[in-house]
């Protein structure tokens, strides 16, 4: 299950989405998922299914890798379901102990939910895989680069941010790791209830927030001895520079916005 978070990772390949610039990723990425909140109906979540399978065909990432990302928020998704279908009032479909009304507007609200979950893991997981940590630290200081009038420390939050996703599939694989060796020394993490086995897991937090500020301490201090000074006046081995495929991605985000408010207004479904 640890293994198949696919955030923060990278899958190397050759593709068009591989060489966009980092900038563009985060636009789209960005659209994408304002689009997704912005567009609540049948026809306006089709033409983002259909964009979000081009993207993913074109990126030669494996489908059967994006989609095991997911089972790490099947847990999310069932609460969302529950919450959804019993928690919003609506017309009455089905009444269980004559107390648990499941309504018709709840089962449309948890579908819409188990969508829009399902494509924000996707989509953010689509950025990460299709993009290096370094030029992702590079797109999202250059993306931020406004603040700067406003004294904001854009360098040291892009790095934070790139770390941050950097450290998710090293802490995975660290979790995997003393599981593995817990496991040899007699403990049980599969066996009883889901609290049971949430409660299991409790001893390996130690060894992991050990394991995690040891790391944080090893990368902090050979930052230092390299002599790192990130921010103004550093230079950049591979600038960051818009090609044609990056102007044919922006023109696509635009189409892509209008087509979503043409099928709202138009299309009643």
């Amino acid at each position: 299950m640890l293994r198949d978070i696919t955030i923060g990772q990278y899958y190397p390949a050759d593709s068009t989405i591989h060489r966009l610039d980092p900038r563009t990723k985060l636009a789209g990425t960005l659209v994408f998922i304002i689009s997704l909140f912005m567009f609540r109906t049948v026809g306006t979540y089709m033409i983002a299914t259909l964009a979000l399978v081009a993207i993913i065909r074109i990126s030669k990432v494996p489908f059967k890798f994006m989609i095991k990302g997911l089972k790490a928020i099947i847990l999310l998704l069932m609460f969302t379901v529950l919450f959804s279908v019993f928690m919003t009032p609506g017309d009455p479909l089905i009444t269980f102990f004559g107390r648990f009304t499941i309504t018709k507007q709840g089962v449309w609200q948890a579908g819409f939910m188990i969508v829009r979950l399902t494509y924000l893991i996707v989509g953010s997981s689509l950025m990460t895989l299709t993009t290096t940590p370094n030029s992702l630290t590079d797109g999202i200081e250059s993306g931020l680069g406004f603040l700067r009038i406003v004294k904001v420390p854009v360098h040291e939050i892009a790095m934070m941010m790139s770390i941050a996703l950097r450290f998710i599939p090293i802490l995975l694989e660290e979790t995997d790791k003393i599981m593995k060796a817990q496991s040899a020394r007699g403990a049980d993490f599969e066996s009883g209830g889901l609290i049971k086995r949430a409660t299991n897991l409790v001893p390996l937090l130690v060894p992991l927030f050990i394991s995690a500020f040891r790391r944080a301490t090893d990368l902090a201090m050979a930052m230092e001895a390299r002599g790192y000074r990130g921010g103004d006046g550093r230079t950049k081995m591979k600038p960051l520079l818009y090609k044609r495929q990056d102007k044919m991605a922006y023109l696509l985000m635009v189409v892509y916005f209008i087509l979503l408010f043409l099928v709202k207004r138009f299309v009643k479904w």
